[in-house]
């Protein structure tokens, strides 16, 4: 159980998410520029907020203070809370504060609070997004002047360095040389690197003609 009132930021902004039983129906992020939350049964509003007993419409829901996020309970509720890594537990009535019949408390920083009614709870935390994105400082425009500087340094090095119609003649004859030294690699491979050997005379003289058996054709035989 939390003992004392942790501090909270003031310029961070609120999420809430809205839960009918174990799930999650609804979730709502308001900006660190949002000085108060009003919630409403309706659509419309900047916090529809359906199912609770709500004094008036629209509700103050929550409204930032000097010290952080003020969250107004609805009359109803029960109010739970829990820091970074605990379990919920009820709110002391000393970390309560009573004004003019409203109960209220101060959101801490890493605090969790949950407000349910019936089978509705309702589950209010700092927002992720607790600044706002300042202008573009002298030293951004610098980092931009010399990344754009480098983005068109390229293609103008690349025009002055580029090939010239003598590395260009170069490079094709690198390239017609070792297709020449390809092509004799693989005629060497298939043995065809060799010039094939003319007969002699005496070999010629060896060879002997097969023209098949001796016929002997009649003198009276024609062909037509």
């Amino acid at each position: 159980m939390l003992t004392r009132e942790m501090s909270t930021k003031a310029d961070g902004g609120l999420y809430f998410e809205l839960y009918w039983g174990e799930n999650l129906a609804e979730a709502w992020s308001y900006g660190p520029e949002r000085e108060k939350v009003l919630a409403a049964p309706d659509e419309h509003a900047p916090l529809p907020l359906y199912g609770f007993t709500l004094p008036e419409e629209p509700f103050l829901m929550a409204e930032r203070t000097p010290g952080g996020w003020r969250i107004h309970l609805p009359p109803k509720v029960q109010a739970e809370r829990k820091a970074r890594g605990a379990s919920f537990a009820a709110v002391p009535s000393e970390q309560l504060v009573q004004d003019q019949g409203r109960t209220s408390l101060v959101l801490g920083e890493g605090m969790t609070l949950r407000l349910t009614e019936g089978q509705l709870s309702l589950v209010v935390q700092s927002s992720v997004v607790k600044e706002r994105v300042g202008p573009l400082q002298w030293k951004d425009m610098g980092w931009l002047a010399i990344v754009a500087l480098l983005f068109l340094s390229l293609p103008i090095g690349f025009l002055l360095a580029g090939p010239t119609p003598e590395r260009a003649a170069e490079s094709n004859a690198r390239a017609l040389q070792q297709a020449a030294d390809k092509e004799a690699e693989r005629r060497k491979a298939m043995g065809l690197d060799t010039p094939m050997r003319p007969i002699t005379d005496t070999e010629r003289a060896q060879q002997q003609t097969d023209g098949g058996p001796e016929v002997h054709v009649p003198a009276s035989f024609r062909v037509r």
